[in-house]
């Protein structure tokens, strides 16, 4: 099985999601968006997924110091922009499987998903 993680390489969240990878024995491959960036054609095959709203980390940092201009009337169209401009602002991990995409770490649909 083919397994991709993108994320941030610090990112707390992402440190948890690979040790319980690497714990279950599950081999992935790991992409850092932050310094390898993010393609609009894979960003916009995750919205057609899974909605832009789960991938729209609007918790983090990078999101709250936007203008405030920025942060109204997001529709898919706006958020991708947002998204592929600062790729901090995706939510992080998501996860590339066969038959599937994971966003956020939780152990048990990591479990049901990938194991």
């Amino acid at each position: 099985m083919t397994i991709t993680v993108y994320g941030i390489k610090n990112c707390d969240t992402i440190k948890k999601a690979r040790a319980w990878l690497d714990a279950n024995g599950v081999a992935y491959g790991f992409h850092d968006y932050k310094s390898a960036g993010i393609d609009a054609a894979r960003l916009a095959r995750w919205v057609a997924l899974v909605g832009w709203e789960p991938l729209l980390n609007r918790a983090g940092t990078t999101f709250r110091k936007l203008p405030d201009a920025d942060k109204q009337d997001i529709d898919a169209e706006k958020a991708q922009a947002l998204m592929l401009a600062n790729p901090s602002m995706i939510k992080r991990p998501v996860v590339e499987y066969p038959g599937g995409l994971l966003v956020g770490f939780a152990p048990d649909r990591f479990g049901q998903a990938l194991l």
